[in-house]
């Protein structure tokens, strides 16, 4: 079920060229999530530049708009989508609100959810949430 809807949700967007704020709207509305957490996180992540690679240093890659980690990229080809596919920013905002949304699944609707976007260490998962607490608080929402 999960796998259908990931690759309805994606197979769509491959070809658009929509505004990035448009297509985090659409994937945070088709995942059930607060937009503004949506966007606040791809601002934190990238400043919303879609080509944005970020190589880390256990050698893994942070890609695109959301900075998704290239450690998903076997489960992510499951689906049929490739590398190279994450730089299309609709592409990349519908699997980086996918990866918070099983976050939220798995942890329920709380700020350890939103710090597990970004790492896997409480200690900075506590540092990551709060930083998109105060994003969002300074964008008043």
């Amino acid at each position: 079920m999960m796998r259908n809807a990931l690759i309805a949700a994606v197979a769509g967007f491959l070809p658009i060229t929509a505004a990035y704020a448009d297509c985090l709207d659409d994937a945070a509305a088709y995942r059930h999530i607060n937009a503004q957490l949506v966007r606040a996180i791809a601002q934190q992540e990238s400043s919303l530049h879609a080509d944005t690679v970020t190589v880390n240093s256990n050698g893994t890659e942070d890609i695109g708009l959301m900075q998704v980690n290239s450690s998903w990229l076997p489960t992510l080809a499951r689906y049929g989508i490739r590398r190279e596919h994450l730089f299309n920013a609709c592409v990349n905002a519908y699997v980086g609100t996918w990866i918070l949304a099983s976050n939220i699944q798995r942890f329920g609707p709380t700020w350890k959810a939103v710090g597990a976007y970004n790492a896997v260490s409480s200690a900075k998962q506590l540092v990551y949430a709060n930083a998109i607490y105060r994003r969002l608080q300074r964008e008043g929402h």
